[in-house]
């Protein structure tokens, strides 16, 4: 691993081994707690009500002194602290910031939670949210693991890879994830505080993780890597920085534009990027052309999934509640009032989520945008890498349209065909003819009968697409087929293919 550019070491993380030991002698992790607390009390947790949990936890005995101290940030007493936190004495927590003292008592000072990232269990230190108790979050706030860094973790590939960069790591949960399937793993942040508690999270995981700080792409600048990921300030609002985690201090979408059109520089060849992302709707223009915009004209295979999209109002409401403000506060609504006059002035009509895909590539760029607003199968990483495959052997095809013609295929074996039939004059007659992805993304494509023939003929052992095409045109019209029609045939097969309905074999 890189020598750690900025400091090596401090009292939060020197007291790791010590905490780790409390916290695996208590049982301080995913699967005890869940199996602890119940599934009720589990899922009050989840939904910020205390009073369920805290009832739960006064039978845990030394677990349930954590659960409150930590979960809960209740007050506990230090002799109650010191027994569930042994051999970590209460001293050198609260001179490193874990703990603070309250009179006889102590209380939580950061949030330290167990999450199971799909290799066991691994804790997250964070600062403290609202969730359980109200509270303003400063500038720096290090957020923790919110539905957004959770929507991450399940859309990374995470196919053993060598160099990843966990741009914009904040707390570290990207880059403690990416040290499960990365050779070496970097994190940068602008944030001292927060490269502070995730050099802390990875010490506490007893993980080699490399962490530099510095603006956007500054701190690795000049070097390449395999994969990255990003979960950058992405909220949509007027140019100023509020809170760290969120606001980029560029207006509108212009850190999700400075992140896509960044990042391809970064990638060796053949190396993936996942983050999120989120770009403005402007009353006539499409939200796919803006995005493209951001693109280099060579060098990328771009997938952007739109997951989402907000009103106005509703995404500042949103965003000033997770900031801990309450709407119908006059400081919160004067915010609000900046905030929507920020969109109105620049005809924002929505706003768009979703997951942003690019991969290296030697050729012109590729870009794939769409919706995918319905409901769909996790995770997506496995579905990214299967996406880019597909591109790229579609990529060989347009190259050489005999490999279209000459290849078999065979249909998945979650594809459903759906056939609708609405009453009519006659009875019921047929309206829609639809293909369904039953797994992953969950793709429909609208067929007409013809294509649905086609497919039927698809086998590894049977025969190739030429032949397939030229039989359905004789069934048709008893003639071969005309090059409209075969060139009709090739692009929905092409784009069955993309979506992974049909497979070449």
């Amino acid at each position: 691993m890189p020598t750690n550019q900025t400091t090596t070491s401090s009292l939060l993380a020197d007291l790791a081994p010590d905490l780790r030991a409390a916290l695996t002698r208590v049982g301080y992790d995913a699967d005890t707690l869940l199996d602890a607390l119940g599934d009720a009390a589990h899922a009050a947790l989840g939904r910020g009500e205390p009073v369920p949990v805290r009832r739960a936890a006064t039978t845990l005995g030394e677990l349930g002194t954590l659960v409150r101290l930590l979960l809960l940030g209740d007050p506990v007493t230090e002799t109650e602290a010191a027994a569930a936190l042994s051999p970590l004495s209460i001293d050198r927590a609260v001179a490193a910031g874990l703990l603070a003292r309250d009179g006889d008592e102590v209380r939580a000072a950061l949030d330290l939670r167990p999450l199971d990232l799909g290799e066991g269990t691994r804790w997250v230190l964070s600062d403290l949210d609202d969730s359980m108790r109200r509270r303003s979050l400063g500038t720096d706030h290090v957020l923790g693991v919110g539905q957004a860094s959770l929507s991450l973790l399940r859309a990374t590939p995470t196919r053993k890879t060598g160099a990843v960069l966990d741009l914009g790591t904040g707390c570290g949960v990207q880059a403690v994830h990416a040290a499960a399937y990365g050779a070496e793993v970097t994190g940068t942040d602008l944030n001292q505080r927060a490269i502070w508690l995730a050099e802390a999270t990875a010490a506490l995981n007893d993980l080699d993780i490399e962490l530099l700080q510095g603006s956007w792409f500054e701190p690795v600048a000049g070097r390449r890597f395999d994969q990255i990921v990003a979960n950058p300030p992405f909220v949509v609002g007027p140019a100023r920085v509020e809170h760290t985690y969120r606001d980029s201090g560029l207006a509108l979408d212009g850190a999700s534009e400075l992140v896509v059109s960044g990042i391809p520089e970064l990638l060796n060849p053949g190396g993936t990027a996942a983050l999120l992302a989120s770009w403005v709707h402007i009353e006539g223009q499409d939200w796919r052309g803006r995005v493209a915009s951001w693109l280099p004209d060579h060098g990328v295979d771009a997938w952007i999934v739109q997951r989402d999209i907000a009103d106005p109002a509703l995404y500042v409401g949103t965003w000033l509640r997770d900031a801990g403000l309450d709407p119908r506060e006059g400081a919160a609504q004067a915010r609000a009032e900046r905030w929507l006059d920020a969109f109105a002035e620049s005809g924002v009509t929505g706003i768009g989520f979703g997951f942003v895909y690019l991969r290296a590539i030697d050729g012109p760029t590729e870009l794939l945008a769409e919706d995918l607003t319905h409901g769909f199968d996790d995770p997506l990483g496995p579905e990214a890498l299967a996406y880019f495959e597909r591109s790229a052997w579609l990529r060989a095809a347009a190259a050489d349209p005999d490999l279209l013609l000459d290849s078999r295929y065979e249909v998945d074996p979650a594809t459903a065909l759906e056939r609708v039939y609405l009453p009519g004059a006659e009875g019921w007659a047929q309206r829609v003819t639809r293909l369904h992805r039953g797994d992953g993304p969950r793709w429909q494509h609208e067929v007409d009968d013809a294509t649905a023939a086609l497919l039927a003929g698809m086998r590894p052992d049977g025969l190739p697409l030429r032949e397939l095409i030229e039989l359905l045109a004789f069934g048709e019209t008893g003639e071969s087929a005309t090059e409209e029609f075969r060139t009709a045939a090739l692009s929905i097969v092409a784009g069955l293919v993309r979506h992974g309905l049909v497979h070449p074999r």
